[in-house]
């Protein structure tokens, strides 16, 4: 008997990680049977046309729909993400289109940030530097000196093997370890902290090293940058988590669809850090800034407003940039609250 969860794509259910579904489904011959049906049919280059005219694919994709494995989520930073994110991918990697993928992770659940949202973005003057006191916070916490030192040495370091200035795959692991072992009370505060002078956009934009970590001899096509992330279960499914939590509407009052949790789109944007999706600052601007992938749409030929749509999702987007319009009117009056202990989050005039 296969463990019904869910009636369709429209129910939600309560979900249980990919793991767990995973050996739920292996403890059942026929669940089993069709899950490895299934993984076959989503090797190599021809998965689509297997998805799409394969009957015993097709077959395969009923059954685990109806599966725990179709509802099945991850948590974010568990113990064995990167296996939970493949369990999820081994069946939902031909279900999604290229702007569509849903997110692995388990829901965000709200939270309401709207006072240390509007208190830590204000009140800043030229005089201060937040990006270099968010430096001085994390020397004085013993974790995150630690991790911020090893990603930064590990992101200066030569890579001779390859006649390179660094190891980016290398770096980029770093920088996924200080992000993920890091209380963001000190990790946000280095990448988002608000800056009124050149001087402290500079040391934000240096914040991840990007020589090694962003940078490189060329820049790709930004679809041809997506397809190479949606190859790589954690790249894709980090990719995904920042469009669901970071997505633009035009349909709400707030610039974010988790209006009551402004925080999920800036925490899916720092755990892209680290990826083949790698963003940032691509200059020392401290007004009308830019955030992008290393990437361009340039040669995008036929495909160049797919591109662009793509890019705008990091260059032009204001659920980055500034939180939502109610907030502002609501906390009008406490604007000039500045607590210096909260975390540091993204809101720049």
């Amino acid at each position: 008997i296969i463990i019904i969860t869910a009636t369709g794509p429209r129910a939600q259910p309560e979900w249980v990680d990919c793991i767990q579904a995973s050996d739920m489904c292996n403890q059942n011959p026929y669940c089993s049977s069709r899950y490895r049906v299934m993984r076959q049919c989503l090797v190599g280059k021809e998965k689509e046309a297997m998805l799409d005219n394969n009957r015993e694919c097709q077959a395969a994709m009923d059954v685990l729909l109806v599966s725990p494995l179709y509802d099945c989520r991850c948590k974010r930073g568990m113990k064995k993400e990167l296996q939970c994110l493949q369990n999820y991918w081994g069946i939902h990697m031909g279900l999604g289109g290229d702007m569509d993928d849903p997110s692995p992770y388990e829901p965000v659940a709200p939270h309401h940030d709207a006072f240390r949202l509007a208190s830590i973005s204000s009140g800043i003057t030229r005089n201060c530097n937040p990006c270099l006191d968010a430096a001085k916070a994390c020397n004085l916490n013993s974790s995150c000196k630690k991790q911020r030192s090893a990603y930064i040495a590990t992101c200066s370091k030569e890579d001779p093997n390859k006649g390179e200035s660094c190891s980016k795959k290398r770096c980029h692991k770093a920088l996924r370890q200080f992000l993920d072992r890091v209380p963001t009370e000190f990790s946000h505060r280095l990448l988002f902290c608000p800056c009124q002078s050149v001087g402290c956009a500079e040391r934000r934009r240096q914040t991840i090293v990007p020589d090694c970590a962003y940078k490189d001899k060329e820049k790709p096509n930004c679809l041809e940058l997506r397809r190479v992330c949606r190859q790589d279960s954690l790249c894709r499914s980090r990719l995904a988590d920042y469009m669901v939590n970071c997505v633009m509407t035009q349909h709400t009052v707030s610039t974010c669809p988790n209006q009551d949790n402004h925080q999920a789109c800036l925490a899916s944007y720092a755990r892209l850090i680290g990826t083949d999706m790698t963003p940032n600052y691509v200059d020392s601007s401290f007004v009308n800034w830019t955030i992008s992938p290393w990437c361009t749409c340039k040669g995008s030929g036929n495909q160049e407003e797919e591109c662009m749509n793509f890019l705008q999702y990091f260059t032009n987007n204001t659920c980055l940039s500034e939180p939502s319009h109610l907030m502002d009117t609501l906390h009008a009056s406490e604007m000039f609250l500045v607590t210096e202990k909260g975390p540091a989050v993204m809101h720049y005039r």
